[in-house]
């Protein structure tokens, strides 16, 4: 959530923010803003909405540089110009862009009151210009000192950036538990809060981590602590494969992205399987034999849909290497002062690697001594650099807030994470041999079910009037039925819930009526029959029924709204199916009821704020 571009170089600013802040949309936000520093001084200009009204509004001789850009998802203060960042200080000399939460803001805003601070927004981040300053006011005696000094008042998290119209040749940039990164080029230098900012400008960046700053100045770039200590960081090289994304002939990056899952699923598998011994190479995880069989247990630790996927990779991992195996969210985990176990392997999910539930959780692993490996899609990405080793996910670049592609890819992670500490137990070579090929076959599969997408748009214009609709799956496709409930829920805004079929009789089977569509999540496979008595106490109840399954419709023992024919598949990887006709299901319905299926209100691809 929010996003934040730099630049300092000889060229005009404003184009280069602009382009890069509409490379970050996909991130989610409410607001946009832009200061360049020009000859008469500081220029800013704001606007609420997308990037496109800001546009719309910027005055034809906006020109200047240096220059800082930003799009804000609200935490404090609602949605409006005034909230909208860049913030600056009361002599409109210095201008700040902020991603995270200062903590102790209602503190530090009473204080700068109280010695006659004027505050114009309702945001934590306008107290950090008026800090500087403060500073300044103090005798610091150059940007770097001023921010420093600043910083240390300051509780929370924050990535940020700097303009000083008095100091014009540099932008400096902070960072602490947000990611700020700095790309180099010829004779000038950008600052973003993602990579795909930078897109066209440059391939090298140089990564801040937590408790560092940066000047960059056209000539280069230099990294320090908040007691001015220099610290040595090399640039990295980004593969722009995987950063850059076009929505192409598609109607949504929505639509594109779930279309891509055969190639993106074939892209997490290449090179990892090995039909020799019928297991995964996972040279990534940083571990060796000795190690691995050392573990009794493995913790799954992820937030919203990295979250489900972590419930199925934990199922797979008991399946397959039959050790015991749990999922959590992640934002939970970190407050409950966990018991951190050396024979036990954590693993942590993130698509963005940016998660800051996730990364907390695995700073606090890692402080009482644990193991702990990341599944991220985002290379380079904070928890990426933070775990001990890992499987990078390949999906290219998800610009969908609602995440498709990157589900389907972790649930594949997971698969070879199973076949892996499954070989090297107890799992047979023959059993190994079948889970490789059933992998191989999935691309195939799911081409299967996206020639569906006709007959799911039509079931899904039926579903659109109704106010709630109810999910519902056994073992593996209860996490795949809690999948498709929010996705239906963060795209079309029509509440849905994702429910443990034998769970129904517990308590959501009160909410049944004609009102009521329930998708069903069963493949043919030994609890079917199972479901099939849930679906008839749905049907009894005047319930109508979406099933999806490889079995055929005659054996629902019941009347169905619709039946969506799912292939047959190795019942390890049936999961991996059922994910996509939920997502087509949320999509279509989203399209019908006329929501902004990409960026849908309130939310935020990656989520850096508590």
């Amino acid at each position: 959530m929010c996003g934040i571009v730099g630049y300092i170089g000889a060229q005009d600013a404003a184009p280069i923010l602009l382009e890069g802040l509409g490379r970050l949309e996909y991130r989610g936000y409410d607001s946009a803003g832009v200061a360049v520093v020009s000859r008469s001084g500081l220029k800013v200009r704001k606007s609420q909405g997308r990037v496109a009204d800001l546009v719309a509004g910027l005055p034809a001789r906006f020109k200047g540089a240096p220059g800082i850009g930003h799009t804000r998802w609200a935490t404090h203060g609602e949605p409006t110009e005034d909230n909208a960042h860049p913030h600056t200080d009361a002599a409109g000399r210095i201008a700040v862009v902020h991603n995270g939460i200062i903590e102790n803001a209602d503190e530090l805003r009473a204080k700068l009151v109280a010695e006659g601070v004027e505050f114009r927004s309702q945001t934590d981040t306008e107290v950090v210009p008026h800090l500087i300053a403060a500073a300044f006011a103090a005798g610091a005696p150059d940007l770097e000192r001023a921010v420093s000094q600043a910083l240390r008042s300051v509780v929370g998290a924050y990535g940020i950036a700097v303009l000083d119209a008095e100091h014009p040749d540099r932008i400096v940039v902070a960072r602490n538990g947000s990611p700020v990164l700095l790309g180099i080029g010829e004779r000038e230098m950008f600052v973003a809060s993602d990579a795909a900012a930078l897109v066209g400008y440059t391939r090298q960046v140089v990564y801040l981590d937590d408790g560092e700053l940066a000047t960059i100045t056209t000539g280069g770039y230099r990294t320090f602590t908040l007691d001015d200590r220099s610290t040595a960081k090399s640039p990295a090289t980004i593969d722009w494969d995987i950063i850059g994304a076009e929505i192409g002939d598609h109607a949504h990056f929505l639509q594109k992205e779930i279309a891509e899952q055969p190639t993106t699923i074939e892209r997490t598998l290449r090179g990892r399987l090995d039909d020799r011994f019928s297991t995964a190479h996972l040279g990534g995880l940083n571990l060796s034999v000795r190690e691995a069989r050392e573990f009794r247990r493995v913790k799954i630790l992820g937030c919203g849909s990295a979250c489900y996927a972590g419930d199925l990779g934990a199922q797979l991992i008991e399946d397959l290497a039959r050790m015991p195996a749990t999922s959590e969210s992640a934002s939970e985990f970190r407050y409950r002062n966990p018991v951190v176990e050396p024979d036990t392997l954590y693993v942590a999910v993130s698509q963005s690697g940016e998660t800051v539930d996730t990364l907390a959780a695995v700073q606090e692993l890692q402080r009482k001594g644990g193991r702990v490996i990341g599944i991220v899609n985002v290379v380079g990405s904070t928890i990426a650099r933070q775990c001990d080793g890992g499987i990078y996910l390949h999906a290219g670049a998800e610009m969908s807030v609602a995440a498709t592609k990157s589900f389907t890819s972790t649930v594949v992670a997971f698969s070879l994470l199973a076949l892996h500490l499954g070989r090297m137990r107890d799992l047979s070579p023959s059993n190994g041999k079948r889970i490789v090929d059933a992998l191989k076959a999935l691309p195939a599969k799911i081409t299967e079910i996206l020639e569906l997408d006709d007959e799911i748009a039509k079931i899904a214009r039926d579903l659109a009037p109704h106010p709630s609709m109810l999910f519902i799956g056994r073992r593996r496709g209860w996490p795949v039925a809690r999948e498709g409930a929010q996705k239906l829920k963060e795209i079309s805004y029509i509440h849905a819930e994702g429910y443990a079929a034998g769970e129904l009789k517990h308590g959501p089977i009160a909410l049944i009526d004609e009102k009521v569509p329930v998708i069903v999540v069963a493949p043919a496979d030994e609890l079917f029959e199972k479901t099939v008595s849930n679906m008839q106490e749905v049907a009894a109840r005047g319930g109508k029924i979406i099933l999806l399954s490889d079995a055929d419709k005659s054996r629902a023992g019941c009347a169905l709204e619709a039946h969506i024919a799912v292939p047959t598949v190795h019942p390890f990887v049936n999961p991996l199916l059922y994910a996509v006709p939920v997502q087509l299901i949320a999509y279509h319905t989203a399209v019908f009821m006329g929501t902004d299926v990409d960026q849908p209100r309130n939310l935020a691809k990656s989520v850096t704020v508590e």
